[in-house]
């Protein structure tokens, strides 16, 4: 299994450096399902990935001038704050066992990897619907709608506190409509965002959990090494059919998992 893991560890670098996101979405399951990683550590490790391969990822994007530092930053400094929050004092607080239902029990792991596969179903459904109406906006004058960014930048945030995932799909479609970034701009800039918020939120997790830094160091660096390959690859490969076939997957992973999760608890990690 361990093997599986370390090969979809580098698959999640190559989805990133390919499509730009959609690779984090993958580290939570490949690190429950594949490591045997108990789920809201793997929430935590996921986070330190991710973190690490964005911030890798963004600096080329950075050279390119494809990184917008006044949106990252008027974005990224509720959505730390929301992240970091949420690391150090609200997943600590949700007991083991949240409610029952007859004789199912909920339990803090099964709720967190339920949210998670119904972010992944979201994340899925971006990733397939046709995005070529999306990449028109963004030319105009850049308008900052700041009560807007600050909210979605707080909730998503809390999202990629809750389940560890970079939320590049949220953040990309807001940067385009809220600050009127265009398409490219905007994928760099979510990796910034990405990057800072997955590594500060990871910081308030080092109080609350032992880390097995040795898993963690190796899946980064198959992940990071993923990165190169698929931006060596991006210049063959259409990003945008790739993008479709990825969605497909993503999809059906998230509805096993709820199904697995929901009606046979029990396996991987718990």
């Amino acid at each position: 299994m361990e093997i599986i893991g370390y090969i979809a560890s580098l698959v999640i670098g190559i989805s990133l450096g390919l499509i730009g996101g959609g690779g984090s979405i993958l580290t939570v399951p490949v690190l429950v399902y594949l490591f045997g990683v108990e789920p809201v550590l793997a929430t935590a490790y996921s986070l330190f990935i991710v973190g690490l391969s964005s911030l890798v990822g963004a600096v080329p994007k950075y050279k390119q001038g494809m990184v917008n530092l006044k949106t990252a930053l008027i974005f990224g400094i509720p959505s730390i704050a929301a992240v970091f929050a949420t690391r150090k004092f609200i997943v600590p607080l949700i007991p083991k066992e949240v409610f029952t239902i007859g004789d199912f029990v909920v339990t803090k792991s099964i709720l967190m990897m339920v949210l998670f596969a119904i972010l992944m179903v979201f994340a899925s459904v971006s990733m397939i619907r046709d995005k070529k109406k999306n990449e028109e906006t963004g030319n105009g004058e850049q308008k900052f709608n700041y009560p807007l960014i600050l909210l979605e930048g707080a909730v998503v945030g809390l999202l990629t506190g809750l389940v560890g995932a970079g939320g590049g799909f949220l953040i990309i479609p807001a940067l385009v409509l809220l600050s009127k970034l265009p398409m490219k701009q905007a994928v760099g800039t979510s990796l910034l965002i990405i990057a800072a918020k997955s590594l500060i939120g990871f910081t308030g997790d080092l109080s609350n959990y032992t880390m097995d830094w040795k898993l963690l160091l190796t899946v980064t660096a198959l992940a990071i090494g993923g990165i190169f390959i698929g931006d060596i690859l991006s210049k063959k490969i259409d990003g945008n059919k790739l993008k479709k076939g990825f969605g497909w997957f993503v999809l059906i992973m998230g509805i096993y998992i709820i199904v697995k999760e929901l009606f046979f608890p029990g396996g991987g990690g718990h």
